[in-house]
């Protein structure tokens, strides 16, 4: 199955996200709202979602106790969201929890995928935080603990995901952010990697924000870099 591109409209408020909308291909259909744009707006943000018929990628990465995540899950599968994000970190007792509130909404329910380690930390974050892992075996130990808990797959480094395919084969869904097309800024991101890349380490879902939403074009920067993974996808040489 060819990965699909989701838009990061990581947007300050409401107003930008339908002449956004207006300025990118018709064909896409995935778009992440993150913690920044649903903390301003609430739920109303994915309306202009749902009118255009686009699936809504809620990336909120609850961390809480288990009751509180299993209510965030369900209330958030109630909105219609059509996949979500819960921390890894939190434990066998919250991500089963997660998954059972989610699983109660049947056929319609969202998938939800775990949070192994942010693209924005590395080997020496890890050291900060006294993570003896590390970062690979991070991401195999929290996905393996994800998996087993009920939960749809995880969000991962792309350089990380090759190891997570090998090890748990091609079910999982493998979100991969920190996409950046060749040559470009990798801002906040420590984990960055190109969308070909993306594509042969066997992400599900690439994660691409900056590079479109701030483009000067979007739809010609959404245009050039779905060619990209669809020259991946065939197999053609990155060139």
């Amino acid at each position: 199955m060819k990965p699909e591109i989701i838009i990061a409209v990581d947007v300050p408020t409401a107003a930008e996200i339908t002449p956004l909308l207006n300025k990118l291909p018709d064909q896409l259909t995935w778009f992440k709202v993150g913690l920044e744009l649903f903390s301003a707006e609430g739920p109303a943000v994915l309306s202009p979602f749902f009118l255009r018929q686009k699936h809504i990628f809620l990336d909120l990465k609850l961390h809480d106790i288990p009751r509180t995540v299993a209510n965030a899950v369900t209330a958030a599968a109630k909105l219609g969201v059509n996949l979500m994000t819960v921390h890894a970190i939190g434990g066998r007792a919250m991500l089963k929890a997660a998954a059972e509130a989610a699983a109660a909404f049947g056929p319609t329910r969202p998938r939800l995928v775990a949070v192994t380690t942010l693209t924005s930390l590395n080997q020496d974050d890890f050291t900060d935080l006294g993570i003896q892992r590390t970062v690979a075996e991070q991401a195999l130990a929290l996905t393996d603990l994800a998996l087993s808990c009920g939960i749809d797959g995880v969000v991962t480094s792309v350089h990380e995901a090759p190891l997570l395919r090998r090890k748990f084969g091609n079910t999982p869904i493998l979100v991969t952010p920190g996409i950046r097309p060749s040559g470009s800024d990798i801002g906040d991101q420590k984990r960055v990697a190109t969308p070909a890349l993306a594509v042969e380490a066997g992400s599900t879902y690439l994660v691409i924000g900056r590079p479109i939403v701030e483009a000067a074009d979007p739809r010609a920067a959404t245009l050039s870099i779905q060619a990209e993974v669809d020259k991946a996808y065939r197999g053609e040489k990155r060139g």
